[in-house]
């Protein structure tokens, strides 16, 4: 029967894919029963393909996907029990693991070479080992390698096995065989197996460079089989994804229709094959297959594009090669980019130091470096090291932490008298300081008194600042001083220690120094500034109202006093006109005084507060570190020569990606060559 227009279109709706525009000829492949059982699967094509895909196995042999660069990859899926095995077997022309549950229980990478030599040659690679085997014996060869490294039970493993083939005949192909999907765990094997046959599947197949080869049984339908749905997830439109149906002649019903209306989206086509069946060969197998797809009243009617192992091989090697040459470009761009990147790695790492001098120079640089980052941002306010993180912009930082400061200090001490004890302490305390003298002087020691209240009073605030101030300032010295010292872990621990003691003893000189602060401001009442008198004449200048107020009871017993607001005065009345004055006069002197004394409590710390960091940068900082690092008995910087266990890992993984991504560049140019050469032919 001729197939109609409309599936001939559905046939040959995915065109074959070409390598590097050269179409394969149809007298490429064998698609006729032969008699030659050693015929070989596809008869061309394979010496252009061979450099491409050697050099491709060479970057996998490399471990180049451990740097993040993926590779052009044919990964095959496909539920339990689909067939996965007859197919691989069949291109191979070898025996794979057989039995109940799950035979591949971890990636099988299979590389098959063609080569002319009639004796075949098998090896198995992983961990690093190559063990030979043959073909009678590769299955239970693969069987040990996966009980190896899998466990002797039912579990499984993203750690690959690289089976390499050898042997006339077979097409040049790299695959990578995965675990078959199974929904219900049998005995023996995990609850999750599930989920972690999904996770190992899915790191494969996802990568825009993996071609998915998903392998179908024809007795089922296909929109409802696990591996059409995990490829679709990762492949929507298709594109990556060819389909082989396995079992064609145990399901023939129907399976026209299937493969022509590809109900589930398969970009690169289908491909119908039989298993092969008891003990035929791998030749009489193909023979057989033919024959079948040649002469069977409906899987005749299936386009010869469409079916047979020899149509499968084909697709595969171009496919591949296709696949090879259109990732070419982007792995050589990540290649450079990668190399690039950990040679300038590399670079920044502090070079071996193999001298006590060379311990030295590395030492002072790290110090000279840090003092001068401390400069710019402890004392000359420059942050361009550190742009966008403000914590560092120190004098900025600095100048809001002294204005809150004084915000405080002037907060608490702000008149808390309630206002109908106005002069009341003032009148207590000169009574107490009464003396045998003469009359309207001041006695010093009422002032001395109140002064000392008001300032102890406040005391505790300048101790707080000065924690606070320190606090931030270790912070910001311990963080320059740990990033230049960061290539050297062997100077962090006393580093650190040291920049932490010099803090502390910086902050126990500043509290020392507040305290005789304090002190000397509770026993002086000094200033020479103007303005102190200028303000006490100014305040003084409302004792007359206040007296009136005080003396005439038919005033009102409130008033407003400039500086205190409204305050009462009733309870002057009776108290006596010279005790009243007197402690409105001490009060005043008190109130312009105490000005003065906030105004040199912020100032004084300002300049101690420079001073101290001034000191800090230029001088105390560099001979605290020596001493620390280098240590009593200068026997300190012979640890510098002693390279840290994480520095020197991380030099040796960089020079090994180093090596491996030359090897690999090298490997790509040699695949470009090979692309010239074959477009020049």
């Amino acid at each position: 029967m001729v197939l109609t227009n409309k599936n001939t279109r559905n046939v040959f709706k995915s065109k074959p894919i070409s390598f590097l525009s050269n179409d394969v000829p149809d007298h490429s492949l064998s698609l006729v029963p032969t008699t030659h059982h050693n015929a070989p699967i596809i008869s061309s094509y394979n010496d252009r393909i061979r450099p491409l895909l050697d050099a491709v196995d060479r970057l996998r042999h490399l471990k180049i996907m451990q740097e993040g660069i993926q590779l052009p990859t044919i990964v095959v899926v496909g539920d339990q029990s689909s067939g996965k095995s007859s197919v691989l077997e069949s291109l191979a022309g070898i025996s794979l693991p057989r039995g109940q549950g799950i035979c591949t229980r971890l990636p099988l990478i299979m590389r098959l070479q063609n080569h002319s030599n009639p004796d075949p040659e098998l090896l198995l690679e992983y961990d690093g080992r190559v063990v030979p085997t043959d073909e009678s014996n590769v299955a239970d060869a693969i069987v040990m390698a996966t009980d190896e490294i899998a466990g002797q039970g039912k579990g499984i493993s993203n750690h690959p096995v690289t089976l390499i083939v050898k042997k006339n005949g077979v097409p040049d192909l790299t695959m990578v065989d995965l675990p078959g999907i199974t929904r219900v765990p049998i005995h023996g094997q995990p609850d999750d197996i599930y989920e972690q046959i999904s996770k190992i599947i899915k790191e494969f197949i996802t990568p825009e460079e993996s071609i998915i080869l998903n392998v179908l049984s024809a007795s089922v339908d296909f929109t409802t089989c696990e591996s059409i749905r995990m490829s679709q997830q990762v492949d929507k439109s298709g594109q990556r994804t060819l389909a082989v149906v396995t079992k064609a002649d145990k399901a023939p019903e129907g399976l026209l229709e299937k493969v022509t209306s590809d109900d589930v989206n398969i970009g690169l086509g289908y491909v119908c094959v039989r298993n092969r069946i008891g003990d035929e060969s791998y030749e009489e197998a193909r023979d057989e297959e033919a024959t079948l797809f040649q002469t069977h009243p409906l899987l005749s009617r299936i386009s010869e594009s469409m079916v047979g192992i020899p149509v499968l091989a084909q697709k595969l090697v171009q496919i591949q090669a296709t696949l090879i040459v259109k990732c070419l470009p982007d792995i050589v761009r990540k290649i450079n980019d990668k190399l690039s990147s950990n040679v300038e790695d590399l670079n920044k790492l502090p070079r071996n130091m193999a001298s006590i001098a060379e311990a030295m120079t590395a030492f002072m640089q790290i110090l000279g470096s840090a003092k001068e980052s401390l400069k710019k941002i402890l004392l000359r306010g420059e942050f361009d090291e550190y742009p966008d993180e403000k914590d560092m912009h120190c004098t900025a930082r600095l100048a809001e932490m002294l204005n809150q400061y004084s915000v405080e200090i002037q907060s608490k001490c702000l008149e808390n008298d309630a206002k109908n004890r106005f002069l009341l302490d003032e009148i207590s305390v000169l009574e107490e300081a009464k003396a045998i003298g003469l009359p309207n002087f001041l006695p010093r020691t009422a002032f001395l008194t109140l002064l000392s209240k008001k300032v102890k009073d406040i005391s505790f605030t300048p101790f707080e600042f000065v924690d606070k101030t320190y606090s931030y300032i270790e912070n910001v010295v311990v963080s320059i001083l740990m990033k230049h010292s960061e290539n050297y872990p062997q100077l962090l621990s006393s580093t650190r220690r040291a920049a932490q003691n010099l803090m502390a003893m910086k902050k126990k000189q500043s509290e020392n120094w507040v305290v005789d602060v304090v002190e000397m401001e509770k026993m002086t009442d000094y200033t020479c500034n103007p303005e102190y008198v200028s303000l006490w004449n100014k305040l003084m200048a409302q004792q007359n109202a206040v007296m009136e107020s005080v003396n005439d009871q038919s005033k009102p017993g409130e008033m407003n006093i400039d500086g205190y607001g409204d305050v009462e005065v009733w309870h002057l009345r009776g108290r006596g006109v010279a005790i009243v004055q007197e402690a409105f006069d001490l009060k005043m002197r008190l109130t312009a005084y105490w000005k003065i004394v906030l105004r040199r409590l912020v100032d004084c710390m300002a300049l101690h507060l420079l001073f101290s960091v001034q000191n800090l940068v230029n001088k105390e900082m560099e001979m605290q570190i020596i001493n620390e690092i280098i240590g009593p008995e200068g026997n300190g910087l012979e640890r510098m020569l002693e390279e840290s266990p994480a520095i020197a890992e991380k030099r040796k993984r960089l020079k090994g990606s180093i090596e491996l991504l030359k090897e690999s560049k090298d490997v790509v140019a040699k695949i470009i060559d090979n692309i010239a050469t074959i477009n020049l032919g």
